[in-house]
């Protein structure tokens, strides 16, 4: 069992009998009464994502997960193949599993597969990853009153939100657990 205040990415849960993965997590403190974590699961039996929130302090049923250190490797039609760093197997992983990742992993790329029997559930990216700016339009002089940003795409083809002064060339560390911009990187 598990306190629902311990709740992170990629953990699994198993609830009213059905295997789901934690997508994402937002703990909440109202300004009148108990805190409540709310969190976005995927049922691995039905593919379906859903929205639930828990009491501050309730237990739930985890479930232990084989957890594999890999590399992105490249695209195979609906999959991505991830070669297992140390046991140098191929992992297999669709698409559609990681799709909000996949617009900013490049080749070489570590993350971590969580398995259980044996199949790949989650992809869990690195908090932070450093990729280059390769079109952003030029911010508009004297623009900065409200704190603007702009939508600049990166050489994995991801885009993102960052403030006006970046340009392109420029090399941006991301935080993949909100897909926020955090700082320029000077390489």
């Amino acid at each position: 069992m598990i306190n629902s205040n311990h709740i992170k990415r990629g953990m699994a849960l198993k609830i009213e009998g059905d295997l789901q993965i934690v997508q994402s997590f937002q703990h909440h403190k109202p300004g009148k009464g108990a805190a409540i974590v709310r969190v976005r699961l995927k049922s691995l039996s039905k593919g379906t994502t859903v929205e639930r929130t828990f009491r501050s302090g309730e237990n739930l049923e985890d479930v232990e997960l084989e957890k594999r250190p890999v590399s992105y490797s490249y695209d195979e039609g609906d999959a991505v193949v991830f070669m297992d760093t140390v046991q140098y197997d191929e992992i297999r992983v669709e698409k559609s599993e990681i799709e909000d990742i996949l617009p900013f992993m490049r080749e070489g790329m570590e993350l971590q597969v969580l398995l259980y029997e044996g199949k790949p559930v989650s992809v869990i990216p690195p908090n932070f990853v450093e990729l280059e700016v390769t079109y952003a339009e030029d911010g508009v002089k004297g623009d900065t009153a409200t704190n603007p940003t702009k939508e600049v795409e990166l050489e994995t083809g991801g885009k993102v939100q960052v403030p006006l002064f970046v340009k392109r060339g420029d090399v941006i560390k991301l935080d993949l657990r909100d897909f926020s911009y955090v700082e320029r990187v000077n390489r």
